[in-house]
């Protein structure tokens, strides 16, 4: 019998790869994302597993019950959850849209949370699981002229390691996925292609840096760190003072 699968933020990026992915691992998939269009289309192209769609935007007020509403009356058991919705901004605090900052708190963190919290319910009564939580290698920083969302990165490591701990006797794996700059939508939707960063990387694609997850998840890696240089850059940043570190980060955030 095939176990069920469901990812946040299917609609494009690492999301759609995860759930292609998944989808070749024989899961069946519950796909959920603001663009009802993008997700039909998602399931026109995995003809071969089942795929349920749940086309909403999960920052408004009940949208995380009614999924779970959803889940229940469709009877399905989660075997693995991929929390990957979220999204960034580009703009001095002072001067950020404080709508946006706060959504982007709502998805980033408190979505992930209650799904999160919910759907390991089932888990742990059954003795087994995966989460997948994608944070990045903004969480391991404080970042000027991204502060919020470099913050909710740090809050989704650091949830996902303490929970990972207090879960490793439960049969329920929780790992963190921390890439670096992705080719997907994000830059486009936070306003940050012209950041000179950017413009002198080769970024990786969205099917690697999900391949790079999953396999750490299945091998139950609480934290995923991808790309070599991301990595030396995470250990290096042990030996750095605060300030230091904030200083250099703000540095390679300039447009």
């Amino acid at each position: 019998m095939r176990k069920t699968a469901l990812i946040t933020g299917a609609s494009s990026g690492i999301g759609r790869e995860f759930a292609k992915q998944l989808a070749a691992l024989d899961y069946n998939l519950v796909v959920v994302a603001r663009r009802e269009n993008l997700l039909i289309d998602l399931k026109r192209t995995l003809s071969n597993v089942r795929v349920k769609t749940f086309a909403k935007d999960l920052t408004e007020k009940n949208a995380v019950e009614d999924l779970i509403k959803f889940l229940s009356e469709e009877k399905l058991q989660i075997e693995v959850l991929i929390n990957n919705a979220g999204f960034g901004d580009y703009a001095r605090f002072d001067q950020a849209d404080i709508g946006k900052l706060r959504n982007m708190i709502d998805l980033n963190i408190k979505v992930l949370t209650d799904l999160m919290y919910f759907i390991s319910q089932q888990m742990i009564r059954r003795k087994s699981g995966y989460i997948l939580n994608v944070a990045s290698t903004a969480a391991f920083q404080p970042g000027p002229m991204m502060a919020t969302y470099f913050a909710t990165k740090h809050y989704v490591l650091a949830l996902s390691q303490a929970v990972a701990h207090e879960w490793k006797d439960e049969g329920v794996v929780v790992s963190a996925l921390c890439p670096g700059p992705t080719m997907t939508e994000f830059f486009d939707q936070a306003d940050m292609t012209n950041l000179k960063m950017l413009k002198s990387m080769k970024l990786p694609s969205s099917a690697e840096v999900a391949k790079f997850g999953l396999d750490h998840m299945f091998k139950k890696n609480p934290v995923a760190i991808h790309g070599g240089m991301n990595k030396f850059l995470v250990f290096l940043g042990r030996f750095m003072s605060r300030n230091l570190t904030t200083k250099l980060t703000a540095n390679a955030m300039k447009s």
